[in-house]
């Protein structure tokens, strides 16, 4: 390969990393006076932390948010100032105990968050298994309130865990609901990603398993995010009709048949949804 070519197609790398990075997605605030980017930009730097990568040092975080590593470490300075991050020895960074007053704030100030957790633990002490509740955040879903009995993904969730909406029993629901205009613009951005053998990766084939979901009035995915994974999950709606969350049971694969899951648990789920719904009047 030419020099010439090898620049190139550097280039043409260090550019499509660019238009993918959170960064770039600020871009589109640009010249709105109202738009604090300062603030912005420390939301970018927090949210790159992730249970594979709790600590980084500022020049990770810079080529994983597409920040500059001067505008990183600003957003450091002040976090660790404030207590939200901090420091080794190494000049590595991760955040600190004290984010966790964020996320209880959203938790202690959310209705549906609250009413969730506490149905979810009177499920699992009747029936002895991991529900959860989850609300759509972009092309994810977002765990609202978790209860579990038992590990059953390799990852370790949480209130705050993100999962792939697309192939996941609760994303199915949300997107289901979604308007047309909504759901054609998620599909257009969405990135399939083949997690298993058994992951839809193709676009037709999700419009059709979601015209499925709303026909049946809930989603059942097989092993479609993780290999020995089942889930199930209905919708839970607002006053006005609109799906605001789902709620949902997972299991290892060969302990719950899919026949079983929704002839034993499916009722239970949607007595929950309804339950939830009751709190949002």
């Amino acid at each position: 390969m030419s020099l010439t070519s090898t620049t190139n197609s550097l280039e043409t790398s260090e550019s499509a990393n660019k238009k993918l990075s959170p960064a770039t997605a600020l871009e589109v605030y640009t010249g709105d006076p109202n738009f604090m980017a300062s603030l912005a930009r420390g939301l970018v730097v927090i949210q790159a932390f992730t249970p594979q990568s709790p600590q980084m040092t500022i020049s990770q975080l810079s080529v994983r948010t597409g920040l500059s590593r001067a505008a990183v470490r600003r957003c450091l300075y002040t976090l660790c100032k404030l207590g939200f991050a901090g420091t080794d020895e190494a000049q590595r960074y991760s955040l600190r105990p004290k984010m966790l007053t964020l996320a209880n704030t959203y938790t202690a100030s959310s209705t549906l968050a609250t009413a969730a957790q506490s149905i979810l633990e009177r499920m699992s002490a009747l029936l002895g298994e991991s529900f959860s509740v989850a609300t759509l955040d972009g092309e994810d879903i977002v765990y609202i309130a978790r209860t579990s009995v038992t590990r059953v993904m390799s990852v370790d969730l949480h209130v705050g865990s993100r999962l792939p909406a697309f192939c996941t029993s609760m994303g199915r629901v949300l997107l289901a609901y979604l308007p047309q205009d909504q759901l054609e613009q998620y599909l257009m951005r969405a990135t399939f990603t083949q997690y298993t053998p058994r992951t839809m990766t193709s676009a037709d084939k999700l419009r059709l398993a979601l015209r499925n979901v709303r026909r049946n009035g809930y989603a059942l995915c097989d092993q479609e995010f993780e290999v020995g994974l089942r889930s199930l999950a209905v919708p839970v709606q607002a006053p006005n009709g609109r799906v605001i969350a789902t709620v949902n049971i997972s299991g290892h694969a060969p302990r719950m048949p899919m026949l079983e899951m929704q002839t034993r648990y499916l009722s239970h789920l949607r007595a929950a949804a309804t339950e939830l719904s009751a709190f949002l009047r």
